[in-house]
């Protein structure tokens, strides 16, 4: 699955460097994940560097974009041409 990021965001800024595919971005309110390049950082560490990082707890799996881990391996390969 890919990531999301719930509204208990304190925008802290410390996620977004840690995406190793661009996928954390400011929003409106808060900072967003593009689920579309979001791999859970499948390819590139053994965990989601994000989550790692965030202070407040607020990065879970995301309900509405259901992946296997096989599957965010090939949409790493893809965005990496890996």
């Amino acid at each position: 699955m890919a990531l999301m990021i719930t509204d208990e965001c304190i925008n802290c800024d410390v996620c977004e460097p840690e995406c190793p595919n661009d996928a954390i971005y400011p929003g409106e309110e808060i900072y967003e994940i593009n689920p579309d390049l979001c791999t859970e950082c499948v390819g590139h560490f053994e965990t989601s560097q994000c989550v790692e990082v965030c202070p407040v707890d607020c990065i879970p799996l995301d309900p509405s974009h259901p992946e296997t881990k096989e599957e965010l391996l090939l949409k790493y390969q893809k965005l990496t041409g890996s």
